[in-house]
């Protein structure tokens, strides 16, 4: 009989994104080692900040993917600007979650995503109260984060409550994955004796064959996919990239910034810029097969933070033009995976797109052949899977 564990999300497909991709990778690959999967995570609704057709007026949802038995309880959806309304929403699904958690059998294993932080604090109580082995996966750090991007400020009473959940559920769980080098050195910086390990967000895009074709193409794509929120700031670089006449960008995703980055790319000044939307993975990955050059920005340099797009992007043979700080540029940089260009540097970030402009299509061609070499051997994501069951980590 297999061993069940289960993984408690906030996020998970048919939702769009890194996160849902990130613990749907997570599922599957304890999946392929032998275990009994079920994801709790809330009816689908991200990014659009409402209930997705096939939940709506629904309060509970089982259903099957991929052999994964994934339970979705009531959610308040929002992506209201209004920090109130935000608020209630991760209270709705912290209500069902609570419920759920004190009159459910659960395995004995549980994975808590962390953030969002008051969720994760509040499963790691109630399963602390169960004597449930509890696995801490870490993707970015909380309130730290939320200092760094001036949403929270430094001191303030909730700054300190958030401190103290943080360290609570750091001390409470049994071992803790964290997606950065960042992340493990900061909680060994509080509890050193815990049991820490790295897991990145490698992606398992399954046999891949790069076919590389050389054309007549006129113009070198560059592309963004992903959340157009305030921490990406899409619509910054939309405001400041100065394209080469060589160039063009293309642009996929929904959130916050969506709407003003419309606007913008209207203005008879952008006729290199091409707006898409949201699209599921596959649909993306096809559309942007003759694309050159991925966009990976961050606003502010956030500690801890690796985004996975640079595994997502390299394992699909692109090179990255990141500009986002800290432990991504340092990869992107070891790896050969791109170019790296200072945080909110637009001058240096320039500079870059007149050098990659530069390049004619056998030299893009070649740097894309290194790049998904480099993935393929580096970022395997069965093979880290294995280490950490190996060492008794689930």
């Amino acid at each position: 009989m297999k061993e069940s564990i289960a993984i408690l999300s906030n996020y998970y497909p048919p939702e769009k994104g890194a996160a849902a991709n990130r613990i749907e990778q997570l599922a599957l690959q304890l999946q392929a080692q032998g275990y009994a999967v079920q994801v709790i995570c809330p009816l689908g609704n991200y990014p659009y900040g409402k209930l997705m057709p096939n939940y709506k007026g629904k309060f509970y949802v089982q259903e099957n993917q991929s052999e994964i038995c994934v339970k979705r309880l009531w959610i308040y959806p929002s992506v209201s600007k209004n920090k109130l309304i935000r608020l209630f929403s991760v209270l709705s699904f912290v209500l069902s979650l609570s419920l759920y958690l004190c009159f459910k059998k659960t395995p004995h294993k549980v994975i808590v995503q962390s953030p969002p932080l008051l969720l994760s604090f509040v499963s790691v109580a109630l399963l602390r109260l169960k004597n449930k082995k509890i696995i801490l996966n870490v993707s970015d750090l909380w309130p730290l984060a939320a200092i760094e991007l001036k949403a929270l400020k430094s001191g303030s009473f909730s700054h300190r409550i958030a401190l103290k959940m943080e360290r609570f559920i750091y001390q409470k769980a049994y071992v803790i994955l964290g997606q950065s080098n960042e992340i493990l050195t900061h909680i060994r910086g509080v509890f050193p004796e815990k049991p820490t390990y790295l897991y990145r967000n490698f992606p398992n895009h399954g046999e891949q064959i790069l076919d590389l074709k050389q054309t007549e193409k006129q113009k070198i794509k560059l592309f963004y996919a992903g959340l157009l929120g305030v921490a990406q700031g899409v619509l910054e670089l939309c405001q400041k990239l100065k394209l080469p006449a060589n160039m063009e960008v293309h642009l996929f995703g929904e959130g916050a910034e969506k709407e003003e980055i419309e606007a913008l790319l209207r203005d008879g000044h952008h006729n290199n810029w091409h707006f898409h939307g949201m699209l599921d993975r596959q649909e993306l990955h096809k559309k942007i097969q003759s694309f050159d050059v991925a966009l990976i920005p961050l606003k502010t340099r956030i500690y801890g933070s690796v985004p996975s797009k640079i595994f997502e992007y390299s394992a699909l043979g692109f090179p990255a033009l990141y500009f986002g700080g800290g432990e991504g540029g340092d990869l992107v940089l070891q790896y050969n995976l791109g170019w790296v260009a200072p945080v909110g540097d637009y001058e240096a970030i320039n500079a870059k797109l007149d050098a990659i402009s530069g390049l004619d299509e056998a030299e893009l061609n070649e740097l894309k052949q290194a790049v998904f070499s480099t993935a393929i051997a580096e970022f395997d994501v069965e093979k880290q899977l294995k280490f950490l069951v190996s060492q008794g980590v689930f």
